[in-house]
Parts: structure tokens; sequence; C-alpha cells
């Protein structure tokens, strides 16, 4: 009984998770594999053609975008690499010598058929069907099951469309901005006293262990721009894509720029050696400049991962009020640090640069420039669409879309989400 219940329970957290992308894939994998499986029991005389739900599996893993742009190489793939085990399974069974011959003609075959960058495809589809396909088979039962297997591969991409990874790529970019927030927070928390340089330089690896954050996050968001692109169940795909870009692209600068600034507190420490990193008001005007800064970061990435609702006008509001906010104190930190030079020049260079650090990241965040680089992207976007499909363009015309509605619902600004 135990056991009952636990499985229940499990099956309740499955059911509850059913949108989300990792479950919707793996419902759509079982389904084709599962229905090719029962088309194949009824045309194949073999009684127990797992060539075919072998093959829908491998080919319902493209998304939506590669089915209609890549899915032929794909496909060739997977049906080249069948062939070719069927042959061995025919000819010599599977053994290890067999094996070894067995990946050198897939992947002479690969290249025979031109399937790009799907050439060691053809190599893994032909080891996986030959480990369960046996000397007795026919070739024409393999080739009825392989053909069955792609089409309803096919067709589960097509009335089936892969998940939206949409959300995941969201989560990522919040993440990073609360990860940029806590360290902006301990920055300035230390800015305020006396500390040695070898904290502020713990902070500088800090500050370039983000990089490797960024290639995550990007990482996320190309799978989310995959499955967007061609995507029935997505309206405005190229919008939601520029957007979720564009405000990563915002991100890793201010990430950049926080680096550089990282390194400049490394330096003054150095240079005050056992003296405070700032006098005490301009150390505390630095802490306070830092705390609202980081409650920006957060309040942009959550701008730009928010669906166009009253939560993104508010997010946008709260994010005009903090900036509004941060600019002031960077200007009363402006007038402290002239007072400071005015009275000793010895670091007068990093104390400017300290200032100009946090102005940019400021006016990266600043919400009329992320207007003019979403206009800017779409611009840019549009035209390598008229260049490279011409065609499309003109069919466009010819239904009466006009790219200015993506330049509309932008919103002049994070509306678009």
């Amino acid at each position: 009984m135990p056991d009952v219940r636990k499985w229940t329970a499990g099956l309740r957290r499955l059911v509850g998770r059913r949108r989300e992308p990792v479950v919707v894939q793996t419902l759509r994998s079982a389904a084709a594999a599962t229905i090719a499986y029962v088309i194949a029991l009824r045309l194949s005389p073999e009684p127990a053609p797992l060539t075919a739900p072998l093959t829908a599996l491998l080919v319902v893993q493209v998304t939506f975008y590669a089915t209609l742009t890549n899915g032929i190489r794909r496909v060739n793939s997977v049906v080249a690499g069948v062939l070719v085990a069927i042959l061995f399974s025919l000819l010599v069974g599977l053994t290890w010598w067999s094996l070894a011959l067995l990946i050198v003609a897939s992947l002479a075959v690969g290249h025979l058929v031109r399937v790009d960058e799907y050439v060691a495809e053809v190599a893994i589809s032909a080891m996986l069907v030959l480990g369960v396909t046996t000397v007795g088979f026919t070739a024409w039962a393999r080739i009825v099951e392989t053909l069955i297997g792609a089409v309803v591969g096919m067709a589960c991409n097509l009335l089936l469309p892969p998940p939206v990874w949409v959300d995941e790529a969201a989560r990522s970019i919040d993440g990073l901005a609360r990860r940029v927030r806590q360290l902006m927070l301990r920055m300035g928390e230390e800015a305020a006293g006396r500390i040695p340089w070898q904290r502020a330089a713990e902070r500088l690896h800090e500050a370039r262990r983000l990089d490797h954050d960024i290639v995550q996050v990007d990482a996320a968001l190309r799978q989310a721009e995959d499955s967007l692109r061609l995507n029935p169940r997505v309206r405005e795909g190229l919008l939601h894509r520029v957007v979720l870009r564009t405000g990563l692209d915002t991100l890793e600068i201010c990430t950049v720029v926080l680096r550089v600034l990282a390194r400049t507190f490394t330096d003054l420490a150095k240079a005050r050696g056992s003296e405070e990193l700032f006098p005490a008001r301009i150390g505390a005007t630095v802490e306070q400049l830092l705390s609202e800064m980081a409650d920006a970061v957060v309040s942009f990435a959550v701008l730009v991962t928010t669906d166009l609702s009253q939560n993104a006008e508010s997010a946008e509001a709260r994010l005009t009020a903090e900036l509004h906010t941060a600019a002031a104190t960077r200007d009363r930190l402006a007038e402290l640090l002239r007072e400071e030079v005015g009275e000793d020049w010895a670091n007068w260079q990093l104390m400017g640069a300290v200032l100009t650090e946090v102005t940019r990241i400021i006016d990266e965040l600043d919400t009329e420039h992320r207007t003019r680089r979403l206009l800017e992207e779409l611009d840019r976007v549009s035209r390598e669409q008229r260049s490279k499909r011409p065609w499309m363009h003109r069919l466009r015309e010819r239904l009466g879309v006009q790219e200015d509605l993506w330049r509309n619902r932008a919103g002049f600004g994070e509306r678009s989400r």
C-alpha cells in the first residue's frame, strides 16, 4: 500500500507539471514512439517492429523550426543509419569488428548523402538499430518500419509542436540578474569601510566568474529562440526572441562594467593601503548607489521576462523610478568626489573611473536606451529576412502583414513582454 501511495503521489506531481517543457517533450516522444509501434504492428511482417518507434523517437527530437529547415537532413541521417544497420544485420550481425566497420561505413554514407552537421547521427542511428536487429529479420520489414517511424515523427512535430522554452530562459536571465545584485551589494558594503586589497580582489574574481553564468544563460536563450521560430503555439515569436536577446545583451554589458568597477575598487584599495577605501561620506554614498543600482538590475530582468500585462507596466514604472533615484544619488556622489579630488589629487583617476562606470550601468538600464536598441534590432532582423528570403517578404506584403506592427508591439519599451 505505501508503494501505491508513493506511485500515485509521483503521478500527481507529473500531472501538475504537465505544462513544463521537459514533461511536454517526454510525452511527445513517448506518444510518437507508441503510435509508430502500433502502426508498424499492422504493416510490418515482424512480430516486434522496434525500428519504427526507435526512428520516431529520434525524429521527434527535432524542433518545429528544425523540422522545416533542417528536418530533411535529420530524417535522411536517421534513415541512412537504419539502412546501413539493416545491411550489416543481414550480412554479419553484431560483433566488435562489425561494430567498427559499421561506424566507418555510416560516417562515409553520411558524407555521401550530404547530411552536413548530422553525419554523426547516421552512425548513432545505425548502432542503435543494430542493437535491436537480428540476422533473421528481412530488409523489407526494416525499411517499412523506418518509414513508419520517420513519418510519425515528422507528423508529431507538425501536429504537436515542441514545447516552448521561454520560461526556462526567463528564469536563467532572472537568476543572472540576482547574482549581479548580490555582488553589487557586497561591493557596496565593503566600499563603506576599510578592506584589504585581497578582499577587493575576491570581488573581482566573483565578477569574472559571471562570464560563465552568461554562457549558461546564452545556451538557455538559444534553446528558447529555436523553440519560438515558426512555432504555431507562439504569437510574435520574433519579438519575443529580440526582447530576450537584447535583454541578455544589456545584462552582459552591465556585468562587464561591474567587473571593471571591481578592478577599480581593487586598484584603489592597493593605492590607499591601510586607509579606508573611501572617506566616510563618500563610502556611504557609494554603498547607497550600488544598492539602488542592484535593485534596478533585478527590475530590468523582471521587465524583459514579464508577459504583456499590468505586471510589465508596473515593472517598467518601478525600474524608471529606481533609475531616477540612482541617478540622483550618482549626482550627489559626483559632487562629493569633486570635493575629495580637490583636496587630494593622488587617486583622482580611480575616483573618476568609479563615477564613469556607475554612470555606464545606469545608462544601459535606461528604458529609452532599451527602446532604441529594440527598434534597431527589429530593423536589422527585418533587413536580414528581406535579403535572405525575399519571397517571404513579398508574401507578407500580399497578406497585409506590416513590419511596423513589430514596432507598435514593442510599446516604446518593455511592454513587448
